[in-house]
């Protein structure tokens, strides 16, 4: 209530003209000093820290003494690595309970992110029902970080914990297993074979259909048949999530077959030589990753690539379970 009247106090202290004409008194005149007024403010951060339960030095406090002990709090827009000792700590608990690491899992990134949200959450709902203000909620289940109480606003909190705790079970049980990496050799091969076909010779698949003459869709097809290098056979190779060389290699492949499909059109008009030109592109380069390989770190240390080849290796990881530092 005494925050609420301060807040109309500033406000009328304020406005520009009187409020007499409407009826009401204002409670600061317009001779109100500009001391005054920084004395309200002040008066109202003070009702504010009083009303949240904590302060920031408090919070501050806390942080320091975490960071002090080799802990790094995850945050809603700090970017972490495979370094950061909450992403190991999460690696650890799912070896120790499911027998795999982490980017074994089905989706890395999203249990990174869930566990990320229930350890603020439980901060949150710790400081809420009353627990010490340092309380490290690391390796603590939510009844532990839960002493009861806290009204509606720490209600609500157990509520969002409950449906993400449900939620990380099952993406904790959800492994990547090795059928569905043959799956996606499976579609590549297919897709190879596909393409092959749909750039040199689409009329041997679709000549049946009377759309594909009355249309002319034959020089579309052959198109679609060389862009098929970019957006089925390598993304179906880079979905097995392949690891040292190869995934080098099909991250130049994957930045490559597009700059072949839109710059050799050019050049020639003959969609099989382009078809052709995107397989020489990847086997190249397969064959420089391969010879490049154990050359340079590129895994450990990437401060020598430039900031524009950093990004462009961190946008083609995204949904592979690298974005929200679930992999460096």
């Amino acid at each position: 209530m005494v925050s609420t009247v301060v807040r109309v106090a500033v406000l009328l202290a304020y406005l520009p003209t009187p409020l007499t004409a409407f009826g009401v008194s204002p409670l600061i005149t317009s001779t109100t000093t500009t001391t005054q007024r920084l004395s309200l403010s002040h008066r109202m951060a003070k009702e504010e820290e009083k009303s949240s339960g904590f302060t920031q030095e408090i919070m501050d406090e806390a942080s320091e003494a975490l960071t002090s002990v080799g802990w790094s709090a995850p945050s809603d827009d700090a970017e972490m690595t495979s370094d950061d000792p909450f992403v190991q700590s999460i690696d650890a608990s799912i070896q120790r309970d499911m027998g795999v690491s982490l980017d074994e899992l089905l989706n890395p990134a999203k249990v990174v992110n869930l566990e990320r949200d229930l350890y603020n959450l439980r901060s949150e709902l710790a400081i809420l029902t009353g627990m010490t203000d340092d309380l490290d909620v690391a390796g603590l289940t939510t009844d532990e970080c839960d002493a009861g109480g806290g009204g509606e606003e720490a209600a609500d909190i157990r509520g969002s914990i409950s449906k993400k705790e449900a939620s990380l079970v099952i993406e904790r049980r959800s492994v990547f297993r090795g059928w569905l990496k043959n799956v996606f050799l499976g579609q590549a091969v297919l897709s190879f074979a596909l393409s092959y076909v749909m750039a040199t010779n689409p009329e041997s698949l679709f000549g049946s259909f009377g759309w594909f003459h009355s249309y002319n869709m034959d020089v579309s097809i052959k198109v679609l048949g060389f862009w098929w290098w970019w957006l089925f056979v390598v993304p179906s190779l880079r979905s097995r999530r392949p690891k040292g060389f190869e995934k080098k290699a099909l991250d130049i492949a994957f930045l490559g077959t597009p700059l072949i499909s839109i710059l050799a059109p050019v050049a020639t008009k003959d969609t099989g030589l382009i078809w052709g030109a995107n397989l020489a592109v990847v086997v190249a380069s397969y064959a420089f990753a391969y010879a490049t390989d154990g050359d340079d770190d590129d895994d450990d240390d990437d401060s020598k690539q430039p900031e524009w080849l950093k990004f462009l290796y961190k946008s083609l990881d995204f949904g592979s379970g690298k974005e929200r530092g679930a992999r460096q």
